[in-house]
C-alpha cells in the first residue's frame, strides 16, 4: 500500500487532480533573510530539484500485480476517485522478480521471486536489475525507497561493523543478512541513493554508513516521515 499510494498521489499531483500534502519539497517554503522582509520562497522553487513530471517509477514485488491491481487490493485509495484517474500509468508498472526470503517476512507468500540460491545471488541480481531499470528507461539517476513489508528483528552485529565483515557474511549466506540489506547494498554499490521506509535495519549500519559517507551517496529513514 505505501508504493502504491505514493506512486498515485504523485501521477495525481503531475495530473493537477490532488496536492503533495505532507511533501516538504512541493508545499512547504523556506525563509530568507529576516522575517520582515517576507521572503518565503517554495523549496521546488529555490532547490534545483528534479520536477515531478520527470519521475518515472520501477518496482520489485514478491507479486506479478502491477500497480493498479496493488492500489485497487489496497483499499487506500477511492477507485472511481483515485485509481481510474490514473489507471494508464499505473497498470505499466509492473515489478521486477524480488529478492526475498520468507523467513525474514513470514506472512508473506509470494512466488514472484528470484530463482537464486545465495545471498551473492541476490545482490548481483538487484544491481543488474538497478542497471537494467537505468538503460531501458534512460534516466539520468536513480532513487530506491524500501517500501517493502517490515522483516524480523535484526541486532546488529559483528557481520555489520565493515564492509569486509559484510561480505564475507553475505558469501556466507549468514542469517544476519536480511534483504533490506542486500537492496541497500546493492543501491550503494550502484551509487543509488537509498531510503528506508520500514524499521528494518536496512541501510541502518555502521558499514553502509560509513560506506554511503565515504561514497558520498545519501542514505535516510527508519519509517516515510524521515524520508
Amino acid at each position: 500500500a505505501v508504493a502504491s499510494t505514493l506512486i498515485a498521489g504523485v501521477e495525481l499531483t503531475k495530473r493537477g487532480q490532488g496536492s503533495p500534502i505532507g511533501s516538504m519539497t512541493q508545499m512547504g517554503t523556506i525563509r530568507l533573510g529576516k522575517r520582515t522582509e517576507k521572503r518565503n520562497p517554495i523549496v521546488k522553487d529555490f532547490v534545483p530539484l528534479a520536477k515531478l513530471e520527470d519521475i518515472v517509477w520501477g518496482a520489485w514485488d514478491v507479486f506479478p500485480d502491477d500497480a493498479y491491481v496493488a492500489a485497487s487490493r489496497a483499499g487506500v485509495l477511492e477507485q472511481g476517485k483515485h485509481i481510474e484517474a490514473i489507471s494508464d500509468v499505473l497498470r505499466d508498472i509492473r515489478p521486477m522478480k524480488a529478492a526475498f526470503e520468507r523467513k525474514y517476512a513470514r506472512n508473506l507468500d509470494g512466488e514472484h521471486i528470484m530463482a537464486v540460491s545465495s545471498k551473492r545471488e541476490m545482490l548481483n541480481g538487484i544491481r543488474a536489475d538497478i542497471n537494467r531499470f537505468r538503460d531501458e528507461k534512460k534516466v539520468d539517476r536513480v532513487v530506491m525507497i524500501w517500501c517493502a513489508s517490515t522483516e524480523i528483528y535484526i541486532e546488529p552485529g559483528a557481520q555489520h561493523a565493515t564492509i569486509e565483515a559484510f561480505e564475507k557474511a553475505i558469501d556466507a549466506n549468514d542469517e544476519m543478512i536480511a534483504p533490506s540489506m542486500l537492496y541497500a547494498y546493492a543501491a550503494l554499490l550502484e551509487g543509488v541513493p537509498f531510503a528506508n521506509g520500514s524499521p528494518n535495519l536496512a541501510v541502518d549500519m555502521p558499514c553502509l554508513r560509513q560506506f554511503a559517507t565515504d561514497n558520498n551517496i545519501p542514505i535516510s529513514g527508519k519509517d516515510p516521515n524521515t524520508i
